[in-house]
């Protein structure tokens, strides 16, 4: 089904990010949330954590204001879930009748944008861990509006 409108294609590029996102961080080797390309790079652990501040960050700006918040990576599981849990309240208000206080092109070029690029990286790190992604297609992935879940 067509996007009609841009909330539509906005949600469509949220749930890309959850298709792409999920496919990143399921099925991870132990440890791998500590695994680094190099001494002082960021660990795909602080990649997953900083992806779920800019979620909340996203939320936030289009709920009222701009406030940042930067939190320590947690157990890998456990930032999976909040990367699921934050995108879909995002989703949610923008679905909602509530008005947006950011306007959807900032917010896809901002947070969304950004944290497209950080599934990247895990997915590279993931071959360098020797936990490469399998191969997708993804122009004919089964990616859908409103579905975001963690499956």
């Amino acid at each position: 089904m067509p996007c009609e409108s841009a909330k539509e294609l906005f949600r469509h590029a949220l749930a890309t990010l959850a298709y792409r996102g999920g496919k990143a961080v399921r099925g991870t080797p132990d440890g791998f949330s500590d695994f680094r390309i190099a001494p002082g790079s960021r660990s795909a652990g602080e990649i997953l954590a900083h992806i779920g501040d800019l979620l909340d960050w996203a939320l936030i700006m289009a709920k009222d204001k701009h406030v940042w918040h930067e939190s320590a990576p947690q157990a890998w599981t456990k930032d999976v879930e909040r990367f699921f849990t934050a995108l879909a309240a995002f989703d949610a208000f923008i679905v909602s009748d509530a008005p947006l206080q950011a306007p959807l092109e900032r917010l896809l070029q901002g947070p969304v944008a950004d944290a497209l690029t950080h599934v990247g990286q895990i997915a590279m790190m993931r071959r360098l861990a020797e936990a490469p992604l399998k191969g997708e297609n993804y122009f004919k992935a089964d990616i859908a509006v409103g579905r975001i879940i963690f499956e």
